[in-house]
């Protein structure tokens, strides 16, 4: 399995705090970062080999991964353009270090361990949902039927769930969604989500839903959302 983390976007949404380098270098703890955390929760479940996409401060962030010191296999694939590309084109440059079973996240989220076991040891593709927490105005919803995932985007609200950019992909599904990034950049799509990609085959990516209600899995927009994640891990 080959963890793939979402790392070239520019963090505008958070200001300051972005302002010397990319927001997976943000600490949430006393000497933790967003991206120590989950490079660390990724080997404590036996996934070795990471592909980081990168982009803003693409030095720095690759300086910082080396400091770690981790015994992980950790690759780097920049976005050239990541300044005028969404996350699909990303995909796409990384594109040749992506065969194998994935696990997908996007660089500003935080999660439990518990969360990330039950994502990695699912015997089908899923993707992470909460029945529990509202639905964000603004943020990613999946439609979810029969516990399938069948549309991921901010804009649906019938028959939808919260849910987060946090996936395990067996081979299989990941070629069929991978085919149809390429796809669309090829045709010049490429300032929009990947997950408009999978809405257009979700009938053949099986993707299920795991609901881990309030256990700790949420993503890094703001410094207000610093703020809780932070007062999160404290209570931990």
């Amino acid at each position: 399995m080959i963890a793939l983390i979402l790392n070239s976007g520019l963090g505008h949404r958070m200001g300051n705090i972005t302002k010397e380098h990319p927001k997976c270098m943000t600490f949430i703890g006393a000497e933790e970062t967003i991206l120590s955390r989950q490079l660390n929760l990724i080997s404590s479940v036996g996934v070795k080999d990471v592909v980081i996409t990168t982009g803003y401060y693409d030095e720095i962030l690759v300086d910082y991964c080396n400091s770690l010191k981790l015994s992980l296999n950790i690759k780097f694939v920049k976005n050239p353009i990541y300044d005028k590309t969404n996350y699909i084109y990303s995909i796409f440059c990384a594109r040749e270090e992506l065969d194998d079973d994935i696990l997908l996240m996007h660089g500003d989220i935080v999660f439990s361990e518990s969360v990330l076991k039950d994502i990695v040891n699912s015997n089908s593709s899923c993707m992470k949902v909460s029945s529990t927490l509202p639905l964000p105005e603004k943020d990613f919803k999946a439609v979810v039927k029969n516990k399938r995932v069948y549309k991921v985007g901010i804009e649906f609200f019938d028959s939808a769930m919260e849910a987060q950019a946090l996936y395990k992909l067996n081979k299989s599904d990941w070629k069929i969604w991978l085919d149809e990034i390429v796809c669309f950049c090829n045709n010049g799509i490429t300032n929009v989500y990947a997950e408009n990609a999978f809405n257009n085959i979700s009938e053949k990516c099986q993707i299920f839903a795991i609901d881990v209600k309030d256990r700790l899995c949420t993503e890094i927009d703001t410094p207000e959302d610093l703020a809780k994640v932070k007062e999160l891990l404290s209570n931990e």
